[in-house]
């Protein structure tokens, strides 16, 4: 297996203190974990109805805030000290713009943030990244507190993808692509060597859903395999928001009926990566780290 050389950790000099804003899914408990085994003893802001996070006194600070109220947290944060923080996991429902509160100190980014808020989520990430660095807080990458999660380049597991496969890989790295420069989604489905499927705002879990759904179609009865391509948005903020798989993308691909799953090298996260590339192997899909653009 052919590996990428790895980001280097996040330095937070002396005295700094981490905040960790907390979604849905696996990658904030492998932040925090990171950040409490280096000596840290992070702030941890966990997103209500999104985090899936125990209170952990011995290890973290824990607050809580609902998405709509987040920007009610920064105040807090500079009163305990932080002077970083890492956007880890995934927020499924924006709420609506009506419901958003903003504390009086954010009444000059407002209107910035609205126009962001009208775009997609990259738009809007930026826009949340520069009100928080406005206030004097640093954001850092989660691939930067856990940059083993990085996924590397090349054959991850012991499938390798044929010619047919590697067809599908590059028609749907170029679909995801596309849409990654509207700012739609980060993932497409190939079957053929033509793009069938693409992400939009279900996410990946859903898009391999619909996919269970579109093989009974009448122009795919009949075709096997295909593939499912992961890649980062064209000029994306890398602080937030990198695609990433795990041992559950595996499985919904076998059930998708896939041959396998390709992720961009270097710019894309693995979750639990072991297991994942164990469970490849198990359901024999291949597993691949893409450098650069495939050739079909």
């Amino acid at each position: 297996m052919t590996m990428t050389a790895r980001t280097s950790k996040a330095s937070f000099g002396t005295g700094g203190r981490v905040a960790v804003v907390a979604g849905s899914g696996l990658l904030p408990a492998y932040v925090i974990d990171a950040l409490a085994s280096a000596g840290h003893r992070p702030v941890v802001v966990a997103i209500a109805g999104e985090a899936d996070i125990a209170d952990a006194p011995a290890r973290y600070d824990l607050l809580t805030a609902a998405v709509d109220r987040l920007g009610f947290v920064l105040p807090e944060l500079r009163k305990r000290g932080v002077t970083h923080l890492v956007m880890a996991g995934g927020v499924a429902k924006r709420p609506p713009l009506s419901r958003l509160r903003f504390p009086p100190s954010v009444l000059l980014q407002i209107p910035r943030l609205i126009a962001a808020y009208a775009r997609g989520d990259d738009g809007l990430l930026r826009a949340t990244i520069g009100y928080i660095e406005s206030s004097g807080i640093q954001v850092v990458g989660a691939h930067e507190v856990v940059p083993d999660l990085l996924a590397p380049a090349g054959t991850l597991g012991k499938i390798k993808p044929g010619s047919g496969d590697r067809k599908d890989i590059a028609a749907a790295f170029a679909a995801a692509r596309a849409i990654g420069a509207l700012d739609i989604g980060q993932a497409a489905i190939a079957i053929g060597g033509r793009a069938v499927a693409l992400e939009g705002i279900e996410g990946t879990d859903g898009l391999l859903e619909r996919m269970k759904d579109l093989r009974g179609h009448g122009r795919l009865a009949g075709k096997a395999r295909g593939a499912l391509v992961k890649c980062a948005k064209p000029g994306q903020e890398e602080r937030a928001d990198l695609p990433s798989i795990g041992p559950r993308t595996m499985t919904a691909a076998r059930a998708a009926g896939l041959g396998g799953v390709a992720v961009e090298a270097g710019r894309s996260l693995i979750l639990d990566m072991a297991e994942t590339i164990r469970l490849a192997d198990e359901l024999g899909l291949y597993l691949v780290g893409l450098e650069g653009e495939p050739a079909a």
